[in-house]
């Protein structure tokens, strides 16, 4: 986390009608709104919507399609991410855990946390019109599933389906771009399997990381499956949504009919998402648990890839 900026080091400075620029300060700034939106999840889930549309295709994506769609996952990311530092701000202060993120600690502003949301929203807007006339009508669907997010724990018990539904949106998002002009024949290939899986992988190890929260959420009345539910039923819904998930990711691959590297991929894809299951039981390797899922969607997505990019293997 950056500290303050020391006296000698600004931005803008006006002083007199003198305005003087430092370098090194706006590389500081920049590279705190990097951080500020986790730009590097974003760019390791990416793959994920380039292997949804080259599926939904039949790997003949195209170069416009392929930077549109990259354009469109960023924004919405940048959007969703900010946005959901705003919604809980007031709630992150409050939290032990997360007291230290960049808006409650006044590393970035509230009035630059909602310029940055402005940006994400108009980058995903702007590309969502390039791709074609469906993108465009369901551009602000998709802003509603995302932004709505942060609202999700505050009335219900089941924020993390909430969840795995937004990230539902990339292979879905990246389906319907890719047949931008007829929603019908978008349906019939975006590979639902796929889509499925994916929003039952987040929901599932979101489930497990939020029993770190499990005392503060009770005391703040904070709805998810630990807190409303219990420990016990907890376990029982991260297993079956992850062993579910990784189920239809296999059945996926196997429904395409790949080649071996790509089905290796996708199990070992899979098999980790079983194992950061089971290791989530215990609390103490949570943690691990939860990194070793960040895997997850990359190595999925991966198998796909490697499946339409490398068909010799």
């Amino acid at each position: 986390m950056h500290g303050e900026l020391p006296p000698e080091k600004f931005l803008w400075l006006s002083c007199g009608g003198a305005v003087r620029w430092d370098p090194e300060t706006a590389s500081s700034l920049f590279s705190r709104y990097l951080k500020f939106v986790r730009i590097e999840h974003t760019l390791f889930a990416l793959p994920m919507a380039y292997a949804a549309a080259l599926e939904a295709s039949g790997g003949s994506l195209i170069l416009w399609q392929a930077v549109w769609v990259a354009a469109a996952f960023i924004g919405l990311r940048i959007a969703g991410m900010s946005y959901n530092n705003i919604a809980d701000r007031g709630i992150d202060a409050m939290n032990p855990r997360t007291r230290g993120r960049m808006l409650v600690t006044g590393a970035v502003s509230l009035r630059g946390a909602y310029a940055v949301f402005a940006v994400g929203v108009a980058l995903f807007e702007l590309s969502a019109a390039m791709l074609g006339p469906w993108p465009l009508y369901l551009s602000v669907p998709y802003l509603a599933v995302t932004v709505t997010y942060p609202y999700a724990k505050r009335l219900h018990c089941l924020p993390h389906l909430h969840l795995g539904a937004v990230y539902a949106l990339v292979p879905l998002g990246a389906s319907i771009a890719v047949y931008s002009y007829d929603i019908r024949a978008a349906a019939l290939h975006t590979p639902w399997l796929l889509v499925l899986g994916s929003a039952l992988w987040v929901a599932g190890f979101d489930t497990f990381y939020s029993k770190m929260d499990l005392d503060f959420d009770r005391k703040m009345g904070l709805g998810s499956v630990p807190a409303c539910y219990g420990e016990r039923a907890a376990k029982a819904v991260w297993t079956s949504l992850l062993a579910l998930s990784a189920a239809l990711y296999l059945a996926n691959y196997l429904s395409m009919g790949g080649g071996p590297l790509g089905l290796a991929l996708t199990a070992l894809g899979s098999a980790v998402e079983v194992w950061s299951a089971a290791a989530a039981l215990d609390d103490r390797r949570i943690p691990t648990a939860f990194n070793a899922n960040l895997s997850v969607g990359l190595l999925v997505a991966a198998g796909i890839l490697a499946d339409y990019l490398l068909p010799a293997l």
